[in-house]
C-alpha cells in the first residue's frame, strides 16, 4: 500500500492529540498519579495478551530489561506524571506543544552522551522549534478560558519533555545489546515504571483501590480505557509501522504534528479560544522539529 508509513504516523499523532484531550479530563477527574498508574497497568495487560495472541518474540536479556526499566522510570513515571499535571494546569494544548520539545532535547543529549553529530540544520530546528513555543508561552493571557498560562503548568511541561527526553535516550541505548521487539519493549518499559511507581503511589497516598474508585464513575473508567488503547497500544503500533515503512525523518515530522491536531480538539472540547499567534506558534514548532529531522 503507497504511502503506508506516512499515513501511519499521521494516524498516530491524531491519536496521542485525542489523548491529551481524553486524559486531561481524567487526570482533573482522579488525579495524575492515579491516571499514571492505571493506564500502564491496563497498557500492560493490552500489551501481555497480544504478545500471547501473536506468539511475539519475548527474548529480553538482563542489559536491555535493566536500560528499558531506567527508561520507563525516567519517562514514564517522571516524565508522563509531570505531563499529565500541565495538562490540569495549562491545558492539552499548551502541554503539548511544549511536550512536543522532546526531540530536540533529546537530540542535544544525545550529542553530548553518544557521540550523535548535531549540525546547522539540527541547531536551527531546535531554535525555530522554541521560538514557536515562545510565542504561545508569551501571548498576552487571556480571559474567560478554562486553562490560563502559569509557571508552574510551563515548568511542568518542561520537566515532562525533558524525562520524555532521557527516557528515550535509555530506550535506544537498549538495543545496543541486541534487537528486540518494539511491542515486547513497549510491555517492559510499560510493567517495570508500574511496578516501581505503584507502591510508590500507595505510600504517598496518592493512589486509591481502582474498584472502588471507579465502581460508581464508569464514565471516568470508560475515558481512561479509551486513551491507554489509543496510546501505549495503537500510538505506539502506528508509530511503529510509520517508522519501519518511510524514512525516519517523514515519520517523526508528522509524528511531532500533534500540536496542530490538538488545536481544534481544544478548542471544540475545552472551548479555547485560538488567537493567530497560538496557531503560528504551533506550526512554526512543529516546522522546528521537522528542520531537526532533516539532519
Amino acid at each position: 500500500m503507497p504511502f503506508i508509513g506516512e499515513i501511519s504516523a499521521l494516524a498516530a499523532a491524531c491519536l496521542w492529540a485525542g489523548i491529551s484531550i481524553i486524559f486531561t479530563s481524567v487526570a482533573i477527574k482522579v488525579g495524575t498519579v492515579q491516571l499514571n498508574i492505571d493506564r500502564m497497568s491496563l497498557a500492560s495487560i493490552f500489551l501481555f495478551i497480544t504478545i500471547l495472541i501473536f506468539r511475539i518474540d519475548f527474548s529480553v536479556n538482563i542489559y536491555q530489561l535493566l536500560f528499558l526499566s531506567i527508561s520507563g522510570m525516567i519517562g514514564l513515571v517522571l516524565g508522563d506524571t509531570f505531563l499529565f499535571m500541565a495538562f490540569k494546569e495549562i491545558g492539552p494544548r499548551l502541554a503539548m506543544l511544549i511536550y512536543s520539545i522532546n526531540p530536540a532535547i533529546a537530540s542535544i543529549l544525545a550529542y553530548f552522551f553518544l557521540n550523535e553529530r548535531l549540525d546547522f540544520l539540527g541547531i536551527l530546528g531546535i531554535l525555530v522549534a522554541l521560538s514557536g513555543i515562545s510565542m504561545v508561552v508569551l501571548e498576552k493571557p487571556k480571559i474567560n478560558t478554562k486553562f490560563l498560562v502559569t509557571k508552574k503548568g510551563i515548568i511542568y511541561g518542561l520537566i515532562g519533555a525533558f524525562g520524555q527526553a532521557v527516557g528515550l535516550i535509555f530506550a535506544k541505548i537498549t538495543y545496543n545489546y541486541g534487537d528486540i521487539h518494539s511491542i515486547t519493549a513497549t510491555f517492559v518499559r510499560l510493567t517495570s515504571a508500574g511496578v516501581i511507581m505503584l507502591p510508590l503511589g500507595i505510600i504517598l497516598k496518592r493512589y486509591k483501590n481502582p474498584i472502588k474508585l471507579y465502581k460508581n464513575d464508569f464514565k471516568t473508567l470508560k475515558k481512561l480505557t479509551l486513551g491507554t488503547i489509543m496510546g501505549p497500544y495503537l500510538g505506539i503500533s502506528f508509530s511503529f509501522v510509520a517508522l519501519t515503512n518511510t524514512h525516519i525523518g517523514v515519520a517523526a515530522t508528522l509524528l511531532a504534528t500533534v500540536p496542530i491536531f490538538v488545536l481544534p480538539l481544544s478548542w471544540y472540547f475545552y472551548k479555547e479560544k485560538l488567537s493567530l499567534i497560538s496557531i503560528f506558534g504551533a506550526f512554526v514548532t512543529v516546522a522546528g522539529i521537522a528542520i531537526l529531522f532533516m539532519i
